[in-house]
């Protein structure tokens, strides 16, 4: 197999062991990004550690540039291809807040990890979504015909793999036969590259990676995640309960600042804010290429602000539930998230 490949098995051990990690080290109160540097008045800590992904400008790094954070700074620690991988650091203390598919924050929540969702980041719509993506000449046109197939995608256990599992029920696949279609993990960067050179026999893409490779034809879509489900919010920042109870103004200026940036790039003219985005990426110097960002559309956050509701965690809650990964009433939807601290829209 090669080398940019991870199989389903060993991943999803990898994924479960850092879980308990995430879960033990928070017990034991080993998170480091709880204070310390940065510290404003009485303690107060201005200075969020982050993680960004290469070539593209997150929400609270737009946020930052449009000067929506006032006092608050953000400092890089490096870049992540994983949402899991994200808010375990975040749970750890390694970075103060961390983004991820809403249901791998609550696998996270289920084990134990005191986390709250604050802030929804991105989503599905009619411009912003994932797909499953083969070659023009391939014969897979159905459910059914994943069988035996190998899917590349960022991480397992998130947004990818539920969106195959619920198309791959829907399309009437059993359990017994769904578990033969294989998921691999590929990074972001090189899974249009691994479709077309025959690595894999599906790939997820999704955003600017998915329009470029469109762009170079001899693609098309089997099915997307839009399709499936609608417009909708898929994954949200979180943050440690206690980080959240010592920095209550920190969080407030964070959530209503990036919430000001979703409807930022929501009203203001599309050449805008990808010419904003290129700026962004090109001065903070960590050469990387910015032709991808032509391509970038939308974030999908689908409610104002970024405002979080009970639907965008009950889908994967029961979800998870029937696949045996959280006990079914073990957590609720209120449970997870809060909207206390977005100054946008209602409340």
């Amino acid at each position: 197999m090669p080398a940019a490949l991870t199989s389903t098995t060993t991943s999803r051990r990898q994924f479960l062991t850092l879980l308990g990690i995430s879960a033990a080290a928070v017990s034991c109160g080993t998170a480091t990004a709880g204070g310390g540097s940065g510290s404003g008045g009485a303690g107060r800590v201005t200075t969020l550690k982050y993680q960004g992904n290469v070539g593209a400008v997150t929400l609270p790094e737009l946020a930052a540039d449009l000067g929506y954070l006032g006092d608050v700074k953000l400092e890089w620690i490096g870049n992540t291809i994983s949402g899991p991988q994200d808010i375990q650091s975040a749970a750890t203390g390694q970075i103060h807040f961390g983004g991820a598919f809403n249901g791998a924050v609550v696998k996270l929540a289920a084990s134990k990890a005191p986390i709250t969702s604050v802030i929804s980041y991105y989503g599905s719509d009619q411009h912003s979504y994932s797909g499953y993506y083969v070659l023009e000449d391939s014969p897979i046109r159905t459910a059914r015909d994943l069988i035996g197939k190998k899917v590349g995608m960022n991480t397992l256990g998130a947004h990818a793999q539920a969106m195959l599992e619920i198309y791959l029920k829907r399309g009437g696949v059993s359990k017994a036969d769904s578990a033969k279609v294989e998921s691999l993990v590929v990074p972001p960067v090189n899974t249009e590259q691994v479709l077309r050179q025959k690595q894999i026999d599906v790939a997820v893409l999704g955003g600017v990676l998915r329009d470029k490779a469109l762009a170079g034809g001899g693609i098309r879509p089997v099915f997307t995640d839009f399709e499936l489900l609608g417009p909708f919010s898929a994954g949200s920042y979180v943050m440690t309960k206690r980080f959240i109870k010592e920095n209550p103004d920190t969080v407030r200026t964070f959530v209503t600042g990036v919430g000001k940036a979703i409807e930022w790039s929501r009203t203001t003219p599309h050449e805008q804010v990808i010419a904003r985005m290129t700026e962004i990426v090109t001065k903070r110097g960590r050469n990387e290429d910015t032709a991808t960002l032509k391509y970038w559309r939308s974030y999908g956050v689908a409610e104002a602000g970024g405002r979080i509701s009970d639907k965008e965690f009950q889908v994967w809650l029961d979800w998870l539930a029937e696949r045996g990964d959280v006990k079914e009433g073990q957590l609720k939807a209120t449970d997870l998230y809060t909207n206390e601290f977005n100054g946008n829209g209602k409340g």
